[in-house]
């Protein structure tokens, strides 16, 4: 249960922040530990707001507000307060960030929504199943539900999004984005097939599962049907992908629920942009705002070497390593994870304070 905390380079990111790092202790924003513990995953919801693509598509996003008495505590003026905007991985929905969004309740504005084709969001063309996609339909999250400046926090895919997002915009980080949290990504050189069976041997899964993924989607129907009927196989795979540590039970069956729910077309569709994805020539940009890079050590999917590679490349980024935790390391280590994201928003307040 140890964590290697690296902070290579974070020291670049802390004189960034400037001289206001003292104001941002004092209207610093801690998740609440213990939040979530007893709240049935799932439960957390909250108003829904429709946010429109370019390309016409309604995604599903919920807003938690603050709390009165936050907002009052807070020395930003309300029309520029920070929003922290949370984005999935492949496969799951906004569920995912239970912890987090438990931890953050009432403390600080968030924003969760369903990429497209995932959760409650509408089904995309096939056509737009691109990471690029996701990048586009970030930015009209952002304009719709962030009225003031806003960290970004992405998990996975989401993780992908926000990246893509900084190819396509980058004039927009460290203006309107004034913080990044990437988690369990990468910007490329990711073997697809380890996304759908991580037990392949590496290099060989893309290839195979490639032509997999091809055929099954012919009869995506009878798949989905299989895929309940084996359940207890289906969650021994959930737990040894998704996690580095023995878990909860509940934990390894919410993860598996998620996945369940969608669609194996969907997963087929989504599938191609994995095996494309080369953004590492982008993620500079990233330095000029906080950026933490968090991974678990045990991830199976996108591995450790990916979150280091990050790390390099984004100038003043920080680098937690969670030992022993998979991939869905945003259950399986939230405390550590909130306590990194906790600073990411202290150093994005100071910012803000600064101005």
């Amino acid at each position: 249960m140890s964590v290697t905390r690296k902070l290579i380079g974070a020291a670049a990111g802390l004189a960034a922040a400037g001289v206001a790092v003292g104001v941002a202790q004092r209207s610093r924003v801690i998740a609440r530990r213990g939040a979530g513990d007893e709240t049935p995953f799932g439960s957390l919801r909250s108003t829904p707001l429709h946010i429109i693509t370019d390309d016409g598509i309604d995604l599903h996003a919920e807003v938690d507000e603050v709390e009165a008495a936050t907002t009052r505590r807070s020395s930003l003026p309300d029309e520029a307060g920070l929003t922290v905007i949370f984005v999935h991985g492949y496969s799951l929905n906004l569920d995912c960030w239970h912890f987090q969004r438990a931890g953050y309740r009432g403390q600080i504005r968030t924003v969760f929504y369903d990429q497209r084709s995932h959760g409650r969001s509408a089904r995309s063309a096939e056509e737009h199943c691109t990471v690029d996609q996701l990048g586009l339909d970030l930015r009209r999250v952002i304009e719709q539900a962030s009225p003031g400046p806003c960290v970004l926090v992405g998990h996975s895919m989401g993780g992908m999004s926000i990246i893509a997002l900084a190819e396509q915009h980058p004039e927009l980080f460290g203006d309107k984005v004034v913080g990044v949290g990437l988690i369990s990504t990468t910007a490329g050189g990711l073997d697809p097939g380890r996304i759908l069976f991580p037990m392949v041997p590496l290099g060989l899964g893309g290839r195979v599962v490639g032509r997999a993924v091809r055929t099954l989607y012919r009869g995506h129907k009878v798949v989905d049907a299989a895929r309940k009927w084996g359940r207890a196989a289906a969650d021994v795979m959930t737990d040894l992908y998704a996690f580095g540590d023995d878990v909860p039970g509940h934990y390894v069956d919410f993860v598996y629920d998620m996945l369940n729910a969608t669609p194996f077309a969907v997963v087929a569709d989504f599938y191609p942009a994995f095996a494309t994805l080369e953004k590492f020539d982008h993620v500079e940009v990233l330095g000029r705002v906080p950026t933490a890079v968090i991974c678990g050590t045990d991830d199976k999917i996108t591995s450790l070497d990916h979150a280091r590679k990050l790390h390099a490349q984004i100038p003043g980024s920080s680098l937690l390593e969670c030992e022993g935790a998979g991939h869905m390391v945003i259950l399986e280590r939230h405390v550590d994870v909130n306590a990194e994201l906790d600073d990411l928003i202290s150093l994005a307040q100071s910012r803000l304070e600064a101005r």
